[in-house]
């Protein structure tokens, strides 16, 4: 537990509140690790994550996708993962697919589940998870000195380049951890990484704002600003965090005030932007081949809110 403290971790903290949501975000994801490493079932687990507050609970899930996914990699013959997410896992899937990329961080690389036992659409957020993970526990080469691993060791066929693009992702969602909420901090890091990377580092910090909270509405209009064209961006990873809540039935006030501000809409509205531009295909592209069908996805959602003009 001594990991996720904000000292050890030499984070900013930007209030004794935003570090003790940020520490109790960190608590409970371990909380949900354990309870994986130490069920009999999977079943046996999600009894007891059920009785997490509904504010961290997702977090607790992504905390036990990670630990069933480190099981079934050690004992290659389980398929716990896989019967957590046939269960109440299903109903935090984006969640369990981040705690799989946490897992993937641990493990050695022949002990990592191939990619392709991944649904096709959503295993991108198996490399967004990874992505926080190397943010969070390696600050320096990754936030500092934005290191990039090399694309080439995912094997994703075609679509190896956009790893990148995913790993990103997730370190723009871990930039609202390590900026301690601090929306002028998040952006002055997004901001010293080369401009190609701002668009998924806004997207992911839209995400954690979104779904972890910590900033006031002030807070998150300035959020919103410093973002300046990549705005639309930032609207998508607050559209997914609202989905995700919704999909589990943890909607929280500060969801709301997020989407409010960032995507100009209500939460329920903004998931059903992200639903209505769900792809119809999702082992899919785009319509160039370039881009996976998820990220195909994530454009039109961005490109729903800029033309709504709400972001």
């Amino acid at each position: 537990m001594s990991a996720t403290r904000l000292e050890n971790r030499g984070f900013h903290e930007k209030s004794p509140q935003a570090r003790e949501l940020l520490e109790s975000i960190g608590a409970y994801f371990l909380t949900g690790y354990r309870y994986a490493a130490e069920a009999g079932t999977p079943a046996e687990a999600e009894a007891r994550l059920e009785h997490v507050p509904t504010r961290f609970r997702g977090f607790a899930y992504e905390g036990a996708a990670m630990g069933f996914t480190i099981v079934d990699a050690l004992s290659p013959r389980r398929r716990r993962l896989a019967g957590f997410l046939a269960g109440r896992g299903d109903h935090h899937v984006y969640m369990a697919y981040v705690g799989a990329g946490w897992a993937m961080a641990r493990l050695p690389r022949f002990r990592r589940p191939e990619m392709s036992v991944y649904d096709p659409l959503l295993r991108w957020l198996v490399l967004d998870g990874y992505g926080f993970h190397q943010a969070y526990f390696h600050t320096e080469r990754y936030v500092r000195r934005h290191f990039r691993d090399p694309a080439a060791q995912w094997r994703l066929g075609r679509h190896t380049p956009y790893a990148h693009r995913a790993v990103d992702q997730g370190i723009g969602r871990a930039l609202w951890f390590v900026g301690g909420t601090d929306p002028e901090r998040v952006a002055t890091m997004i901001d010293a990484f080369p401009d190609a990377r701002h668009r998924d580092l806004y997207s992911g910090a839209g995400l954690a704002a979104t779904y972890a909270g910590g900033a006031s509405e002030t807070e998150l209009v300035t959020l919103r600003e410093r973002a300046g064209s990549h705005r639309p961006h930032l609207a998508q990873g607050s559209a997914f965090a609202a989905q995700a809540r919704i999909r589990a039935g943890l909607l929280v006030p500060h969801t709301e005030l997020a989407t409010r501000v960032l995507c100009g809409m209500a939460p329920e509205e903004a998931a059903q932007v992200s639903e209505d531009a769900r792809p119809a295909d999702p082992s899919g592209h785009d319509s160039t081949g370039e881009v996976p069908a998820y990220e195909a996805w994530r454009a039109r959602i961005a490109d729903e809110f800029a033309a709504l003009g709400r972001c």
